[in-house]
């Protein structure tokens, strides 16, 4: 009888092989290749695993035959987790959350399964971390209860299938899908077949049984899920809990959202009493920021739908070394190198001598153009040590000619500076077109990066 021997397997894209190498040859990456145990023999006869099977499969149907529904989403009772996931949760979705250890994955988690439970729903919390009595203790201290709420201490992924075909739970939160195994395969829990088989087991009881189903996962020190990428195309939506351990703040980000868009952010604040949602965010953004501090201008961000006032800080000093130094914090590091280039070359401010650090205050992460202006007059003031006026905000997109262009949702963000308290505004001057200034809001329109610049200083 032949010796079964051991295979290696990608951990990041499932590519196997007979023998070790160092990079993957399918998705190139290097130190990937895991060792594991070779899949059992399938029987040679017999009824298949009851897991694996929900209901006989539906035959096809044309777009014209199937019937059109509209499906009302639930809502969580958190606000801030709605707008994540586009206005609340969809029946038989399947969600994966992301995020470093001690973030606040199951806190947030159990907070949302206690809320459902007491509207009614029918919760099942299957936890492969904890026990049930940490998780009573954990919940006691959040002040939770709930009577639809039920939990258990399990990985044996037929035991919670079992567990979910008997109480028929309206939600199921698996946490986490590393811990979980299937009996049927001979690899260790955590590895790419097992996640692969029980995010499959899992998928199937959210679109046939109606399940919705929430995953916890793991991620690398990079920040990246673990386990296989096939992980994240399974599921309906990606969200990523990021923040400090050591800072109160949390931001709530979706990375994947088949029902909504993927710009959308919660802020929440971490207190004894659990996550709690943070309705203003500019507000807390810019607690901090000092007025009269050169170096330092404010930008209106959108996030999604949510205009965000964010302190754009910058830092510029004559370098010690022949290459100046380039940093960058919550910015593009390469959109930063291209706008200190246009202020040297179209603006005329000598920088190839100067180290430049870039930071946005409160761990947020900028990536639409129209924050090119502010970081350019953060730039300037900070290398002329000219503060810029505490109640002055600004909005625009740099072209490599020197331009300032257009950007969207234009009157969200007016709004949202006014209701912050700004009373001055600096705006490209095409947005001008058709646009309704909020009183009290003093908006100029620039069409050069000289022009705005010469407001300022």
């Amino acid at each position: 009888m032949p010796k079964n021997k051991p295979i290696y397997v990608c951990t990041d894209c499932g590519y196997e092989s007979a023998k070790w190498m160092g990079r993957c040859p399918s998705c190139g990456a290097w130190n990937k290749m895991e060792e594991q145990a070779p899949a059992a023999p399938a029987p040679a006869a017999g009824p298949a695993r009851k897991s694996t099977v929900l209901a006989p499969a539906a035959p096809a149907k044309t777009l014209l035959e199937i019937e059109e529904s509209e499906q009302e989403r639930v809502h969580s009772g958190i606000g801030e987790f709605d707008r994540v996931l586009g206005g609340g949760i969809v029946p038989g979705s399947l969600v994966l959350i992301g995020g470093d250890p001690g973030i606040g994955k199951s806190t947030l988690l159990l907070q949302v399964s206690a809320l459902l439970a007491e509207a009614g729903a029918r919760v099942l919390y299957a936890s492969g971390e904890e026990s049930t009595r940490q998780i009573k203790m954990r919940a006691k201290r959040l002040g939770l209860a709930g009577k639809n709420l039920y939990v258990m201490s399990e990985t044996n992924m037929d035991e919670i299938e079992a567990q979910r075909e008997a109480l028929s739970p309206d939600f199921l939160i698996v946490d986490s899908i590393q811990t979980v195994y299937v009996p049927g395969k001979t690899s260790t829990p955590g590895s790419v077949s097992q996640v692969r088989e029980a995010t499959g087991i899992l998928m199937r009881a959210a679109k046939q049984a109606g399940t919705t189903v929430f995953l916890v996962g793991h991620v690398t020190k990079e920040g990246a899920l673990a386990g296989p990428r096939v992980l994240e195309h399974m599921v309906d939506a990606v969200l990523y809990f990021e923040g400090d351990r050591h800072q109160d703040y949390r931001i709530l980000r979706a990375a994947k959202n088949r029902f909504g868009s993927v710009n959308e952010i919660g802020v929440f604040r971490m207190e004894q009493t659990g996550m709690e949602q943070v309705e203003n965010p500019s507000e807390f953004l810019l607690s901090g920021r000092i007025p009269g501090a050169a170096g330092s201008a404010v930008a209106v961000s959108m996030e999604g739908t949510r205009p965000v006032l964010v302190d754009l800080q910058a830092l510029i000093a004559p370098t010690a070394f022949g290459t100046p130094r380039r940093q960058a914090l919550g910015f593009d590091y390469n959109r930063m190198a291209l706008l200190l280039a246009v202020l040297e070359k179209r603006a005329g401010f000598a920088l190839y001598n100067q180290d430049a650090y870039v930071n946005v205050a409160g761990g947020l992460e900028l990536d639409e153009p129209a924050c090119d202006l502010p970081l350019a007059a953060a730039v300037v003031s900070s290398l002329r040590g000219a503060p810029l006026p505490p109640d002055w905000a600004l909005i625009g997109e740099i072209g490599l000619t020197g331009e300032v262009r257009a950007v969207n949702m234009m009157d969200r963000r007016l709004a949202e500076c006014a209701r912050m308290g700004f009373t001055h505004l600096i705006v490209p001057k095409t947005n001008l077109r058709a646009l309704r200034i909020p009183e009290g809001l003093d908006v100029r329109g620039v069409a050069t990066l000289r022009e705005a610049l010469s407001l300022l200083f």
